[in-house]
């Protein structure tokens, strides 16, 4: 079954075919980062109008290179939500129309759990059941897996999210944007250790994260450590005890979560999931511990159609059917 994946939840205009929700058969995603890299963050109006520009030759590219035609595609998926609304009409819209024009049965897929479905398209994908941690610049949740369509959420972040406090932080150290990016790579320039920086946790709520605390904390550092901005040895070693506190509290949510749930598999994804110091925490305490880690290629971790295709092919064989009178939603 070929599926023709439709993302555009955020500022990455994307699609994809995939064949029987394992093989990728291609994948086009076009970026808006010098859009908007001057706001210091994305600005919704802006990336609605570049998907509307670039929707229909991002989806021409992922048919050509595929080598299919419209006619050989099975179905399609879209993605539903969460994420900005405007940008999500642009595709949920685009959708609607070419499943109408081919004549073919189109899935709403959920972004979140698309992403967990990454770790399906590789070599070794896992085994049920499983925990997901699924880390973005939207959205922090934990979540035990039992199934393609069935996930319990174990908890979210109550305020920003990791990759929101990425480009929060990055923005106070006059770095640019995307944050995350820019602060890995000061981040390898410095030591970690010289600015004591918060780990913030819920004791009542073990699951949950917060990272706006944290953020703050980066704030007074650099108010009471001014050359923060102008010594580039220093500000690496902000940027490096940021990043360390952000893959502490991840990593140690996830392994509360692994014990909680008995499961011995984690999935860990998203575009905060390309960071090479979280993969590397993972990898070693995944390795000395005797769990399964699964950690989708980096070009599967930021936002793109090959995951909607994936989470679309199960809905689709599972005899779901999107309504055409059904809209996004900004939140789920």
């Amino acid at each position: 079954m070929l599926i023709l994946g439709i993302e555009t939840s955020c500022d990455e205009t994307a699609a994809a075919v995939v064949a029987d929700g394992r093989r990728v058969l291609s994948s086009v995603v076009a970026t808006q980062f010098e859009l908007h890299a001057q706001y210091g963050g994305v600005v919704p109006e802006i990336a609605a109008r570049r998907h509307l520009e670039s929707i229909l030759p991002v989806i021409q590219a992922a048919l050509d290179r595929a080598g299919v035609s419209p006619q050989e595609i099975d179905g399609l998926a879209v993605t539903q939500g969460p994420g900005l609304i405007g940008a999500l009409v642009i595709g949920m819209a685009v959708g609607k129309a070419l499943a109408l024009a081919w004549d073919k049965p189109l899935a709403g897929v959920h972004h979140l759990q698309a992403h967990i479905l990454a770790a399906f398209l590789t070599d070794s994908p896992p085994e049920f059941p499983l925990v997901a941690l699924v880390v973005s610049g939207g959205h922090t949740n934990l979540y035990q897996v039992h199934d393609f369509q069935r996930l319990d959420l174990l908890g979210r972040s109550r305020d920003d999210a990791a990759g929101e406090a990425f480009d929060k932080v990055a923005k106070l150290l006059r770095l640019g944007y995307p944050g995350g990016v820019i602060i890995e790579r000061l981040a390898a320039q410095g030591n970690p250790a010289t600015f004591h920086l918060p780990r913030p946790r819920i004791p009542e709520e073990p699951l949950t994260f917060s990272f706006s605390g944290l953020k703050t904390a980066v704030a007074h550092q650099v108010k009471n450590h001014p050359e923060v901005l102008t010594d580039p040895g220093v500000r690496a070693d902000l940027a490096a005890g940021f990043q360390e506190a952000v893959v502490d509290c991840l990593v140690g949510r996830a392994w509360l979560a692994l014990e909680e749930t008995g499961c011995q598999r984690l999935v860990v994804c998203g575009g905060v999931a390309a960071n090479g110091r979280l993969r590397q925490v993972l990898q070693d305490k995944a390795g000395a511990e005797g769990y399964e880690l699964f950690l989708p290629p980096l070009s599967l971790c930021t936002d793109n159609g090959a995951m909607v295709a994936a989470a679309g092919y199960h809905r689709l064989r599972a005899g779901e059917r999107l309504d055409m009178s059904a809209d996004v939603f900004s939140r789920g």
